[in-house]
C-alpha cells in the first residue's frame, strides 16, 4: 500500500502525500509551482506580490497541471533553492491548493478571473468572451485600436461576430482591417498575451462598470416574466401613472408576439430547439396567424403531427399556455445571446403582426 501523510501547512492541508511516487524531470515553471505550493502563502506572498499578472497566471497554469510530486523531486528542489523549509513529505498541486493560494494575496475578482480561464470551459477564455460583447460596443473600443492589431481580435473571435463588428466599424478603417486580416500571418504568443492582457485590463475589466442598464430594459425583462393577467394588471396600473414610462417599457419588451418577427431561419431553428410539447402548449394559445407562421417553417409531415398534439390536447389552462410560451421566448432570447438567431426589437412605430 502507498504510504499517504497530511501536510500540516495551512495551504496544503488535505492534499495527499504519496511516498512511491515516481521522480520525473521538471520543467522551470513546474519547479517554480512546487517551490511556491511549498512556501505557502506567508513566504510565498511576497514573491506572488513581486510578479505581474500574466507571470501570476502562467505559474498558476503550472499547479493546476502539476500533479503529484514525489519527494525526492521535492527534497532535490528544495536543496537547491530553500534551507529553512521543512521536507518531510511531498505536495500536489491542482485546483483547489492553487486558488487557495492565490486568494491569500489577490482579490476574489482577481482569482476568479484567473481561475476562470485556467480551468475553461468553453464560453470562458477571453476571445469567447468578446464574441459575447455586443459589437457596437467592441467596435468603439477597437477603432482607436491600430489596425493590424484590430485584425488579431477579429481573427481570433467567431466570424459571425467580427463581420457584424466590422459592419458598425468607419468603412475606411474596416477596409484596412480586412486587408490586414487577409495577410495576416501567425501571432507570436508573447503579442498575443500582450493583447489579451490589454483587453482583459482595459475593455473587458471595465465593461461592467461602463454598461450602465437602462432601468425601462430590466423592467421590461420583468414584465417578459409576468404571466398574463399580472403584467395586463402592473401595465394598466403603470399606464395611469406614468403612462410614458409605460410605453417604453412596451417597446422593450420582447413578448411570444414579437416571435413572428423572426425571420425564417430563426423560425426553424428556434423550433429544432423547443421540446415538442411545449410547441404545441404555446401554439395552443397562439392567433391563427401566428400558428400558420409556425406550421410553414415545419415539414408538412411534423406540421401535421404538431397539429394532431394540439387537438388531442383539449382545453388547456391559460397558465400553461403562459408558461410554454415563457420558454419560447427565453429560448429565442438565450439563441439570440449566443449569436444563433438575430432578434428585431420592436420599435413602437411599427404595427404588430398578429
Amino acid at each position: 500500500m502507498v504510504e499517504q501523510r497530511e501536510l500540516t501547512d495551512p495551504l496544503s492541508r488535505g492534499l495527499v502525500i504519496n511516498s512511491n511516487e515516481e521522480s520525473r524531470d521538471l520543467k522551470p515553471d513546474e519547479k517554480a509551482a512546487v517551490l511556491m505550493l511549498a512556501l505557502g502563502p506567508d513566504f510565498g506572498k511576497p514573491i506572488f506580490e513581486e510578479l505581474d499578472e500574466m507571470e501570476v497566471k502562467q505559474l498558476s497554469r503550472a499547479m493546476v497541471r502539476l500533479g503529484p510530486i514525489s519527494q525526492e523531486m521535492l527534497d532535490n528542489l528544495l536543496l537547491d533553492f530553500v534551507t529553512n523549509v521543512s521536507t518531510n513529505g511531498s505536495i500536489s498541486g491542482n485546483t483547489d491548493t492553487t486558488e487557495r493560494l492565490l486568494l491569500s494575496f489577490l482579490p476574489q475578482d482577481k482569482v476568479n478571473t484567473i481561475m476562470e480561464e485556467i480551468r475553461g470551459p468553453a464560453g470562458r477564455n477571453m476571445w469567447e468572451k468578446l464574441s459575447n460583447v455586443q459589437e457596437d460596443i467592441l467596435a468603439n473600443y477597437l477603432k482607436n485600436e491600430y489596425p493590424q492589431t484590430i485584425a488579431v481580435v477579429l481573427s481570433k473571435i467567431s466570424t459571425d461576430h467580427a463581420s457584424r463588428v466590422l459592419s458598425v466599424l468607419p468603412e475606411e478603417l474596416a477596409m484596412d482591417v480586412v486587408q490586414r486580416m487577409l495577410g495576416l500571418d501567425p501571432v507570436q504568443k508573447e503579442i498575443l498575451e500582450k493583447i489579451e492582457m490589454t483587453l482583459r485590463t482595459e475593455f473587458m475589466s471595465t465593461l461592467s462598470h461602463t454598461q450602465r442598464r437602462d432601468s425601462h430594459e430590466q423592467m421590461a425583462e420583468i414584465f417578459n416574466s409576468f404571466d398574463r393577467q399580472t403584467e395586463a394588471r402592473f401595465m394598466t396600473a403603470l399606464e395611469d401613472h406614468n403612462l410614458e414610462s409605460a410605453e417604453r417599457i412596451k417597446e422593450l419588451m420582447f413578448t411570444f408576439e414579437d416571435l413572428v418577427r423572426l425571420e425564417t431561419s430563426a423560425i426553424q431553428a428556434l423550433i429544432q430547439k423547443m421540446d415538442k410539447r411545449d410547441l404545441a402548449l404555446a401554439l395552443k394559445g397562439a392567433n391563427e396567424q401566428t400558428k400558420e407562421l409556425f406550421f410553414r417553417n415545419m415539414s408538412t409531415r411534423a406540421a401535421k403531427l404538431l397539429r394532431d398534439d394540439m387537438e388531442t390536447m383539449g382545453p388547456v389552462r391559460l397558465k400553461n399556455v403562459d408558461e410554454a410560451q415563457g420558454k419560447m421566448v427565453s429560448t429565442a432570447k438565450d439563441m439570440a445571446a449566443r449569436g444563433e438567431i438575430i432578434i428585431t426589437k420592436n420599435n413602437g412605430e411599427e404595427e404588430m403582426v398578429a
